[in-house]
C-alpha cells in the first residue's frame, strides 16, 4: 500500500532531482515560460512557488535562502528585482500549467509552465471591448449607431433632405 506517499520522485535520485528542479526553476525565472512534461511541471510548481513567496520580502536572509535553492545569482537578482514587484499583491498561485498534448517520441504529456503575471495573452484587458456581431444588414446597423444618428442631424444632411423633398 502507498499510504501518504504523494511525493513524485521522477525516476531520479534525490541529488539529481534537486539539481533538475533548481535548473528548471532558474529557466522559469529567466524566460517566464518553459515547456516540459506535466509530471515535472507539477513538481516544479511545488518547488518554485515557496521561493516566489520568499522573494516578496527582500531581506538578506531571504536572498540567501533562495540562492541556496537556485544556485544562480542572475536568477536570484531577477527574481528579487523584477518578479517580486509584479507578484507583490498576489496572495499565491504564481504559476500556471497549460497542457499542450503528447510528445511524439514517447507519448509523454507535455505542457507549458509559466509565471501568471507575465502572459499578456491571458491578462484581462479591460480597455478592449468585445465586438458584437449582429445578423442585421450593415446599412441598418450603421443607422442604429449614435454616431450615424448624429451625422444625420447635421445641417448638411438636412440640406440634402430638403433638396430631395423638393424634387
Amino acid at each position: 500500500m502507498r499510504h501518504n506517499k504523494k511525493f513524485n520522485h521522477l525516476g531520479r535520485t534525490a541529488s539529481h532531482r534537486n539539481a533538475m528542479l533548481a535548473n528548471m526553476a532558474c529557466s522559469l525565472i529567466k524566460h517566464k515560460r518553459i515547456t516540459t512534461t506535466v509530471a515535472k511541471a507539477k513538481a516544479l510548481k511545488k518547488y518554485v512557488e515557496p521561493l516566489l513567496t520568499k522573494s516578496k520580502n527582500d531581506t538578506t536572509n531571504s536572498r540567501r535562502v533562495v540562492f541556496s535553492n537556485l544556485q544562480d545569482k542572475y536568477a536570484v537578482t531577477e527574481l528579487f528585482k523584477e518578479i517580486s514587484v509584479k507578484i507583490a499583491d498576489r496572495p499565491g498561485g504564481y504559476t500556471r500549467i497549460i497542457k499542450t498534448g503528447h510528445r511524439l517520441g514517447d507519448n509523454a504529456e507535455m505542457c507549458f509552465i509559466e509565471l501568471v503575471d507575465y502572459n499578456e495573452n491571458m491578462a484581462k484587458d479591460k480597455a478592449a471591448k468585445k465586438v458584437t456581431r449582429t445578423r442585421r444588414s450593415k446599412k441598418n446597423a450603421a443607422a442604429a449607431t449614435p454616431a450615424a444618428e448624429a451625422a444625420a442631424e447635421t445641417p448638411a444632411a438636412e440640406d440634402t433632405k430638403t433638396e430631395a423633398a423638393a424634387e
